[in-house]
């Protein structure tokens, strides 16, 4: 068990590969579509500091995939292990995530969140991120079946 340690939050290393992927798996974040070996590969190849995880006590508490396309900026996989959720962690990704966009000039930040994840929202919300009127739309270019 993790005791109550002081959070980091670094960028990501290759030998953090199989706890965020056991992270992502504990959070129910992994799809059968979206192979998390292939999408931690794809993010190492575009703004690999922007791949943040958070650590207690040297283990992996959380994580955090964050973009920016040089319009807005993303968050993906944002994920903190459920023994430890209520602990502001997810806040604390959420806040150097925008430092990191800020530092690149990102006006907006956004984030999706799957219709059937009711439970984050309020989270989100507290955070001051609010529901926009638009519609996201997806094409699969690659398939990871």
């Amino acid at each position: 068990m993790m005791g109550q340690g002081a959070l980091a939050i670094r960028s990501f290393d290759a030998a953090d590969t199989e706890a965020v992927i056991a992270l992502w798996r504990a959070c129910g974040l992994v799809r059968p579509w979206n192979d998390p070996h292939k999408d931690i590969a794809r993010k190492l190849t575009a703004q690999p500091e922007l791949f943040l995880v958070a650590c207690v006590d040297g283990f992996t508490v959380g994580s955090a995939m964050v973009g920016f396309d040089g319009h807005r900026g993303w968050v993906y996989y944002l994920a903190v292990a459920p023994e430890m959720q209520r602990r502001r962690i997810g806040r604390a990704l959420i806040e150097r995530a925008e430092e990191l966009l800020l530092e690149r000039g990102c006006p907006k930040f956004c984030l999706m969140v799957r219709r059937e994840n009711t439970a984050v929202l309020d989270f989100y919300r507290e955070l001051g991120f609010a529901q926009d009127d638009t519609v996201v739309l997806g094409k699969r270019l690659i398939s990871d079946l």
